[in-house]
């Protein structure tokens, strides 16, 4: 069940990249995973979330934050939720962030099993986990506040980096093999 989740999350990646000029792969695969299309109980982990105009998009510093390809073609970052250490596959097709449980206990969230229901729909049947906002995440001098996520507590063996941090940054690109996150 581990692998057909990781495998289910990992086409995903591969056929966001098949968008990204230069990316891993040249060629979207057939399958691909969705997400359920159900209101999400949302959960706030964390400190208070701050209010205000433009907390859906990353504050940051001036520059840029550049992701070395790896042997395997993939970009990893190492980021922070909530302040804690992250280790993520950034991945272009993945619609929202995607944490493993490990990950998310360290980064101080915590949930139930009645929390746990359908977020998204793999190879080979539903992917369980909770939907939830996440206070804080940073990248380089990149920090956006209030950003959609999902806690896959089994099965997924990296935390993945997505859209609802990635589209906080413009522009994502790739050139000479990294990933160039900003100005």
């Amino acid at each position: 069940m581990r692998e057909a989740v990781f495998l289910a999350v990992a086409v995903v990646a591969f056929v966001g990249a098949a968008f990204v000029p230069g990316g891993a792969m040249d060629s979207a695969t057939e399958s691909a995973e969705t997400l359920v299309e159900a209101e999400p109980r949302v959960l706030h982990a964390g400190s208070a979330p701050s209010a205000g105009k433009g907390d859906s998009y990353a504050a940051w510093a001036a520059g840029s934050t550049a992701l070395p390809r790896s042997a395997d073609g993939h970009f990893y970052a190492d980021a922070a939720v909530n302040g804690a250490s992250v280790n993520f596959l950034v991945d272009t097709g993945a619609s929202m962030v995607a944490l493993t449980g490990a990950d998310a206990r360290a980064a101080g969230i915590h949930w139930s099993d009645a929390d746990v229901r359908a977020v998204a729909r793999g190879a080979s049947g539903p992917v369980y986990g909770v939907n939830l906002t996440l206070d804080r995440v940073t990248l380089g001098g990149h920090e956006a506040r209030n950003v959609s996520a999902i806690v896959v507590p089994e099965g997924l063996g990296i935390s993945l980096l997505g859209q609802s941090f990635l589209s906080t940054i413009q522009p994502v690109r790739i050139e000479n093999d990294q990933m160039v996150l900003g100005g």
